[in-house]
């Protein structure tokens, strides 16, 4: 019987709440470097726009995705380790009670490589890898829309017209890229670069700021998380032509012979300037 302002942490449920943390940690860092991998994929298709049909195969794809899942279990040691289901004595009018509840060992320099490896190694490296790389690709965009726009200027005066549309269309082209490709850095940053800083404080300056500043804005982070992976859903079934091509071939595979696969001049952005950078 629990009476009135009585607490009941039983040790199932704390069981669950570090099942919990550990799955959610694993799945979530997986998230980052699938976000990692397709902004290097990217990048290689483009950088090396000649090769990518031996560099971009199908086996190494999948050896990209696995990694993806491979690497978080190995990287998230240091918090399986660290943190455990922990007891507290407690008087309660019924006599004393234990509490379970998951908590971190203090003690040890685990506990200062948990937060480094968390804050350096999961967020704050990712971050600055997709920053450059998100730049670099804008850069690119901007490029091969310069490129293509030089080469149509030869074309002769009875053309014009033509030339003026299919540059107009090349230019929304950049333009919807840009945006996807800004929107889905800003919302990385936004989600992944406090976890980091926060992490790497916590490991600075120990318990006293894990426990007084990083719990407070725990929830807050985690809704963050969940934000930035529902938007990325939309955003990219928004934005990119293919990506909803492919989901559609995914979701109704019975169907597929109704939505072939897009032509290459009418693909997205990146896609035409795999084919358009000199």
């Amino acid at each position: 019987m629990i009476l009135p302002g009585q607490r009941e942490m039983p040790y199932k449920w704390a069981a669950y709440l570090l099942f919990h943390m550990h799955f959610a940690q694993i799945f979530h860092t997986a998230s980052i470097f699938l976000t990692l991998s397709l902004a290097i994929w990217r990048y290689v298709a483009i950088k090396y726009s000649d090769k990518n049909h031996i560099l971009c195969t199908e086996k190494r794809c999948s050896a990209a995705i696995l990694s993806s899942f491979v690497l978080p279990p190995i990287l998230c040691v240091p918090t399986f380790l660290v943190f455990d289901i922990h007891t507290a004595v407690v008087l309660e009018p019924s006599g004393p009670m234990i509490l379970y509840h998951v908590d971190s060992d203090y003690e040890g320099q685990l506990y200062q490589i948990n937060f480094w490896v968390h804050a350096v190694v999961i967020k704050l490296l990712p971050c600055c890898i997709l920053t450059v790389i998100s730049l670099w690709l804008i850069r690119e965009v901007y490029n091969a829309n310069e490129h293509q726009r030089k080469i149509r200027g030869y074309i002769s005066c009875s053309t014009n017209n033509k030339t003026g549309k299919r540059q107009n269309k090349a230019d929304k082209r950049a333009n919807r890229t840009t945006k996807m490709l800004v929107a889905v850095l800003f919302l990385f940053l936004a989600t992944e670069l406090p976890q980091g800083i926060l992490g790497l404080l916590s490991g600075l300056l120990g318990r006293c700021f894990f426990k007084g500043c990083y719990d407070l804005f725990g929830e807050l982070m985690d809704a963050l998380a969940l934000l930035n992976g529902a938007i990325n859903f939309i955003l990219y079934c928004s934005m990119s032509r293919q990506f909803r091509m492919t989901f559609r071939q995914l979701m109704w595979r019975a169907h597929i012979h109704k939505w072939p696969p897009p032509p290459v001049s009418h693909s997205d952005g990146l896609n035409t300037l795999k084919t358009s950078v000199p």
